[in-house]
């Protein structure tokens, strides 16, 4: 925003943005303000570039100028889940906020990775369904925690977590584990754990632009199986392509991105946006002219 918050008016149309530092690259701008436009809807939605020592105090002043609410990127993802009054099952179970609501003056926090990691494959894969056979997930940061919490609780019956740094794949497992009827087993990089897998996702950063690809051999990896990476840039990874020329059904990670943006437009702007190839058209160009 181009003035102090504690210089926005109070108004009646909702206001939202993206809270991050830095945060210009942030594509969620162009992606709320395509629906803004699309289905005619006042309001807004900008960047709000604020430093970490400023983030509460400045979340706190959107609040009381009546905004509606506000995405969160890096590094502010802990800190928002510190300022909520209440969270959603998703965002206590994972750990972290991505999504706030502002609500009679209360903060709800949301995270809606897991929702959108689902839609994407709901979406490009209408026959594909969770409980089809184990998942196998790549990397143990917070976007796998978002992606096993989405696994479980849509049915998946077992989750094997796979990291460079066995004991991080190890403890996020025993954090999430669904008990005994769905269990979440962590370990290293072993090819040998893609066997029986119907579904392998890479949450990790290897294979997105400016890091090293993903090496791992897909030769165990059932024929059946669906791969997914949650990479989005570049759209094709090291890994799809490599999948691909296997003969797996492959998604890219584009649609968990237009997907997770769903609820919050939602609940701030009053409409259910949708996710379609006029969108995602939209980000592509974005992505293209950077």
């Amino acid at each position: 925003m181009s003035e102090p918050v504690d210089q926005v008016p109070h108004t009646a149309v909702p206001h939202a943005g993206v809270l991050g530092w830095p945060v210009r690259h942030s594509l969620s701008p162009r992606l709320h303000g395509h629906w803004l436009t699309r289905y005619g809807l006042p309001g807004s939605y900008e960047h709000l570039p604020v430093p970490p020592e400023l983030f509460a105090p400045y979340v706190r002043a959107l609040v009381a100028h009546g905004y509606a609410g506000a995405n969160v990127t890096v590094p502010h993802k802990q800190a928002a889940k510190d300022l909520c009054d209440t969270l959603d099952p998703a965002a206590a179970a994972i750990g972290a906020v991505n999504t706030l609501i502002f609500r009679h003056g209360k903060i709800v926090g949301r995270n809606t990775d897991a929702y959108g990691f689902l839609e994407n494959l709901r979406q490009a894969r209408p026959g594909w369904h969770a409980g089809d056979g184990p998942a196998v997930v790549l990397g143990a940061g917070g976007a796998a925690r978002a992606v096993v919490y989405a696994l479980l609780e849509a049915g998946a019956p077992e989750v094997r977590v796979l990291n460079r740094t066995v004991a991080r794949a190890q403890r996020l497992a025993a954090e999430l584990s669904g008990g005994p009827d769905t269990p979440v087993t962590g370990g290293p990089l072993d090819p040998a754990e893609l066997a029986e897998a119907a579904l392998l996702v890479n949450t990790s950063s290897l294979g997105m632009a400016g890091h090293p690809p993903l090496d791992l051999d897909l030769a165990v990896l059932p024929a059946g199986a669906l791969v997914t990476d949650i990479v989005y840039v570049p759209l094709e990874t090291p890994l799809l392509a490599a999948a691909k020329a296997r003969g797996h059904a492959t998604v890219d990670g584009l649609g968990m991105l237009l997907h997770q943006a769903r609820p919050g437009f939602e609940a701030w702007f009053g409409r259910a946006p949708e996710v379609d190839a006029e969108l995602r058209a939209e980000v592509l160009g974005a992505l293209a002219a950077r």
